[in-house]
């Protein structure tokens, strides 16, 4: 699904990513944890080609992301509020979405409706622009709006900060739901390595752009982790 050869990513002279090579097959939820500057967005913003790459390449199902945009028709990402359109209601902005896929009103109002518990009372129907929302109820919005049409490649980046306890806990079931059907490649950045590792096939540690660790998930990914972080 995903293929990264010598990749890297300097400014001003200071180079803040390098991975040498990098697969993530199709149908992987693979959780990319690290510190702050660690290179986590900068690593989804080169995936998605939303930044320029100093040297190296970055192919989504054998397509050269800088240069194709086949890529594109089945990709859908939520890294911040800035994916949003504030002065649209949540209603509005779902379906603007869908008619960019080609989804009509009846499909987004049955996409939509599946997430009542998710949004809890909070979003829909309140006649308040996304801008007027609070951060994790525009991370609501943004989550679902990425998951309308049933996208091959999903990208999150941090998408429990800003969610109270019951939202987490909700979303978790959501990615899990995901995760079963085995259709879908999730990519997810987080600090919170308990909820990662929970709902990742997989984690990939950053430490100053490199990869440090790329470990299949088991009972001991939490503890090794945790045990990583506090050196």
């Amino acid at each position: 699904m995903i293929s990264i050869q010598n990749l890297t990513k300097s400014y001003n002279g200071t180079k803040v990513l390098q991975i040498d090579s990098l697969h993530i097959a199709k149908g992987e939820s693979v959780g990319l944890v690290g510190n702050n500057g660690a290179g986590k967005t900068t690593l989804f913003s080169l995936l998605l080609d939303l930044i320029q790459a100093s040297t190296g390449e970055v192919r989504i199902q054998g397509q050269l992301v800088n240069e194709s945009e086949e890529w594109k028709t089945f990709t859908r990402s939520f890294l911040d509020e800035s994916f949003l359109i504030g002065y649209l209601t949540p209603e509005e902005y779902f379906y603007f979405v869908g008619d960019l896929q080609g989804i009509g009103k009846d499909e987004v109002d049955l996409h939509v409706s599946s997430f009542t518990e998710f949004f809890n009372g909070e979003i829909l129907g309140k006649r308040k622009y996304i801008r007027d929302l609070s951060k994790g109820n525009q991370k609501k919005v943004g989550i679902v709006g990425t998951l309308l049409g049933n996208p091959e490649l999903v990208v999150l980046d941090e998408p429990f900060a800003n969610l109270d306890p019951s939202s987490q806990y909700r979303l978790k079931n959501i990615i899990w739901e995901l995760m079963d059907r085995k259709e879908m490649t999730i990519l997810i950045s987080s600090h919170d390595l308990a909820h990662t590792v929970e709902i990742s096939d997989r984690i990939i540690a950053l430490e100053k752009g490199s990869v440090i660790k790329d470990v299949s998930t088991s009972e001991e990914t939490l503890e090794d982790l945790l045990t990583f972080f506090a050196m």
